[in-house]
């Protein structure tokens, strides 16, 4: 009997202390994040190391003038952008420290980021947050837009906040055609009745790429389930299905398919010299840009399909060991501010499209979004938000580009 007591007696204080450490293992790790009120009260007179791409003159001006005045002016906060010319480089160098227990004091206080680089921050807990849910301009975003809420397929959890966004929208001359086909199924007939007046970039450039993830789309029959889980077997028989119907197609292209354009500047040659009847872009603004230019004729118009075409979110993150969190939090929730988003969005300063739901906007700043110069080629932000498909997973992009090369490129 008494040994029978001092075994509970031990067993009772092992589960103790493995309680404990577990516990303190747990607590360890985990970070709290700031609340509002918490992160404007310290973020006054903190340094922001904003690490981004710095290859576009516009994006500069508009965060080293601009947003880098105003945060001054407002917070007291000092933003210091850090040109990089791939955020992955950074993910690399945040893996490492993570690896090394460097847990505070890191040099990356804010990230631009996206896709496959949000991915991999996520998965190896590099990130602080979930943070976005405490931004009092996440009111005016729309959460549950599947652009927003998935990162490429990554569900985002508050753990980055979105801050602008793209979309494809598909190029014509209304001189040229009066009515474009309206979806995919359509395009495809039309491709079959204008044999050799139609062409794409060859993937994996990046906008032949996201053409074909349209099609596979349609001939997997759903767009959401690709968000989701999904079976091996799932992706290869949408994916064979979509090297069928390209491959199909591939006689009834220009050249006959024998070769494609190397980029979209090539299409867009092919564009305006009248071999082929369309281009398309992955940004809204494009053609508009082109026609002041002068590279476009006037009579250009783009459209989206009535199904709706591909978007693409990007997002500002905060690194888990960064070592002023309050202020990136504050740079965060301006950058979705009315103000920001406007002036962001005029072309005269970078024309970058913006990530809030126009409606949540107090009546005034509606009016002022609906005042913005637009090119006469450029929809509405209302109909592009409103026929906006979400993108594929990173996994799902790379299988394409791959298997367009085997299938399609080099297929009968």
């Amino acid at each position: 009997m008494i040994n029978f007591l001092i075994f509970i007696l031990k067993l009772t204080a092992a589960l103790s202390l493995f309680i404990f450490f577990s516990c303190s293992q747990s607590f360890a790790g985990e970070q709290k994040t700031l609340s509002w009120n918490e992160a404007v009260k310290t973020a006054k007179g903190q340094t922001v190391d904003w690490y981004m791409w710095g290859g576009s003159p516009a994006v500069n001006r508009y965060v080293n003038g601009f947003l880098a005045k105003k945060l001054k002016e407002k917070y007291d906060i000092t933003l210091r952008q850090v040109p990089v010319k791939d955020i992955a480089e950074v993910v690399s160098k945040l893996v490492v420290e993570k690896q090394a227990g460097k847990e505070s004091g890191g040099n990356v206080d804010l990230m631009w980021i996206n896709g496959e680089n949000f991915r991999t921050c996520k998965s190896n807990n590099l990130l602080y947050g979930p943070f976005a849910d405490a931004l009092p301009n996440i009111q005016y975003v729309d959460r549950t837009n599947p652009t927003i809420a998935n990162d490429f397929g990554t569900p985002v959890e508050n753990m980055e906040s979105p801050w602008g966004s793209a979309q494809v929208v598909m190029i014509y001359d209304s001189a040229r055609i009066s009515r474009p086909p309206q979806s995919i199924p359509a395009l495809i007939e039309w491709i079959h009745n204008n044999p050799g007046r139609f062409t794409y970039p060859a993937p994996p450039d990046f906008t032949g790429s996201v053409f074909i993830r349209h099609f596979f789309y349609n001939a997997a029959g759903s767009v959401d389930k690709w968000q989701g889980n999904y079976t091996e077997k799932d992706l290869q028989q949408a994916a064979d299905a979509t090297y069928a119907q390209l491959l199909e197609l591939k006689p009834f292209l220009w050249q006959k398919g024998s070769t494609y354009p190397d980029s979209p500047v090539r299409m867009n040659t092919l564009f305006v010299d009248g071999v082929i009847d369309f281009s398309f872009s992955y940004h809204q603004g494009e053609a508009s840009r082109n026609i002041l230019d002068g590279l476009f004729p006037e009579s250009v118009r783009t459209y989206v399909f009535e199904e709706g075409t591909i978007g693409n979110t990007h997002f500002v993150t905060i690194p888990y060991n960064a070592k002023d969190k309050a202020a990136a939090m504050v740079v965060a929730n301006y950058l979705l501010s009315p103000e920001a988003q406007l002036v962001k969005a005029d072309p005269e300063m970078w024309g970058d499209f913006p990530v809030l739901k126009l409606d949540r906007l107090p009546k005034e700043w509606q009016q002022k979004f609906l005042e913005l110069p637009r090119g006469k080629a450029t929809l509405t932000d209302k109909e592009l938000q409103d026929h906006q498909l979400p993108e594929a997973p990173s996994k799902i992009l790379i299988h394409l580009e791959k298997g367009w090369q085997k299938h399609v490129l080099k297929g009968r």
